[in-house]
């Protein structure tokens, strides 16, 4: 489902803020504690989630002063939709994950599919531990994985963007964490 710039802004102006930046910087200097805390000897390798863990993934290894390598990988349930499909896989690691000790780093866990999918792969392909954070978790019932091992942010059961999240393909590049005005 295609949208346009100006679909885009308004649903910017008529949004609900959930989240400002400062609350989201202090919620990743939180997380970035906590990661530090539990593998920063551990010789990580960190995985952006393409495309919306690109803003909170750069954003977080700024605050992990620790030796770490990156790299990444590109699944997908959503695309420009709104919902969630089938995973798409559109690029996988280039680097070994055999015996390492892997962050994946991801904008929302939602249903939890996409991360769950993400694990199996890091799983057959032997990682050594594998370790998920998120920016965003939706309040919500899940039937995969329930909780990610660094969490950010909670928000309400609703569509959100921002600092990374989309509207079918805009508003990543939103300094804060919005929710989709509800219409009733």
């Amino acid at each position: 489902m295609s949208t346009t710039p100006e679909e885009a802004w308004r649903v910017y102006r008529q949004a609900d803020c959930l989240h400002t930046a400062p609350q989201i910087e202090a919620a990743l200097d939180r997380m970035a504690q906590e990661i530090t805390a539990k593998i920063g000897d551990k010789n990580p390798l960190v995985l952006c989630v393409m495309t919306g863990a690109l803003i909170p993934a750069a954003q977080l290894l700024l605050r992990l002063n620790f030796p770490l390598e990156i790299d990444y990988l590109h699944a997908t349930r959503y695309g420009k939709a709104t919902s969630g499909g089938e995973l798409q896989w559109i690029a996988r690691p280039r680097q070994a994950l055999r015996d390492r000790v892997v962050l994946l780093v991801d904008d929302i866990l939602d249903e939890g599919r996409t991360l769950a999918a993400i694990v199996e792969d890091c799983q057959r392909a032997h990682a050594g531990a594998i370790y998920t954070a998120v920016l965003v978790t939706k309040d919500r019932t899940r039937d995969t994985l329930q909780n990610a091992d660094f969490n950010g942010l909670m928000v309400p059961d609703r569509y959100v963007f921002g600092y990374g999240m989309d509207y079918k393909g805009y508003l990543r590049n939103i300094a804060g964490i919005y929710a989709v005005k509800e219409h009733g």
